[in-house]
């Protein structure tokens, strides 16, 4: 019977070198298309095939909207746990974890630089960090850029990237709401531009304020944009939604946004807006009296 035994050899691993390296190519959840790492980073983590928008750390957004080098704010500012809160594990530890994961102190980097040649202030904020939630460490810090900006007088980008306000600080969180929407208030008041630009997902008390406050509402394709979420809102009403609910198409067919824009072409609206809103500063009452702002930036 030993005839008809075959012996097996182990299987001896590859040389290491020949190995290819993890994380060199990414699969594409929209369209399944494997792209190479590199070709993903030069369209801005967009899908050549399909377009599908990747998300971004806060980080790379600041890198996509500057010119070249920018100055970060208040970059030492840390929650103090103020309710010393717990739910399955303590909220100080996963700020812990949070800042170890992400290199960041909390959901927002605030810095100041320059756009298309123009002075501005930018707040990237980061979903990496407890998805992104905003405390009262992220409210103070984007009032304080939105302040930098008044005694500048310098137009405001905020890109809003979140699941909105932070249930671990409870009604603190909260107030952050009302804190920002006051500053963005005087911020009109002096007739300095404000920018906001929702990408995927900006949803909760985020969505409920500063986010929709912009002089114009910017928000890349397929966002997720909303207040509660498309499942808690079917249990709620139980009716099942319609496609598309709550994607930035929806909203823009609704009236909720000014348009839509491919984030290769982000940085260029921007910019042309920039040019109109400072532009028409001094001439007219208000932007509203303006022409509609797609037209005049030329969408």
């Amino acid at each position: 019977m030993a005839w008809f035994k075959k012996q097996r050899k182990p299987i001896e691993p590859p040389d290491k070198q020949s190995r290819v390296p993890e994380g060199l190519w990414v699969k594409c959840p929209s369209c399944a298309q494997i792209i190479y790492n590199k070709d993903l980073a030069g369209s801005l983590s967009v899908c050549t095939k399909c377009a599908h928008h990747f998300r971004l750390s806060a980080t790379e957004r600041l890198r996509m909207l500057f010119d070249g080098d920018w100055q970060e704010h208040d970059s030492g500012l840390r929650s103090t746990d103020p309710l010393a809160f717990t739910d399955t594990k303590p909220y100080r530890q996963r700020l812990e974890s949070s800042i170890e994961g992400t290199g960041f102190n909390d959901a927002v980097i605030t810095a100041s630089g320059r756009i298309g040649g123009k002075d501005a202030v930018v707040a990237a904020m980061e979903y990496g960090f407890i998805g992104g939630s905003m405390g009262v460490v992220v409210g103070e810090k984007i009032t304080r850029a939105i302040e930098r900006a008044l005694a500048g007088n310098l137009p405001v980008v905020i890109v809003s990237c979140s699941g909105g306000a932070r249930m671990m600080e409870g009604a603190l969180s909260l107030m952050q709401m009302a804190k920002i929407s006051g500053a963005l208030a005087r911020l009109d008041r002096a007739r300095l531009p404000y920018v906001s630009v929702l990408t995927d997902p900006t949803t909760g008390g985020v969505t409920a304020s500063f986010a929709m406050l912009g002089d114009v509402n910017i928000a890349e394709p397929k966002a997720l944009i909303g207040f509660a979420g498309p499942r808690v809102i079917e249990q709620t009403i139980r009716q099942k939604l319609p496609d598309g609910f709550q994607r930035s198409e929806f909203l823009l067919e609704h009236g909720m946004l000014d348009m839509i824009v491919d984030r290769r072409e982000m940085k260029d609206v921007i910019v042309r807006f920039l040019r109109f809103a400072l532009a028409r500063r001094h001439e007219t009452p208000a932007l509203a009296d303006a022409v509609s702002v797609p037209e005049a930036i030329g969408q």
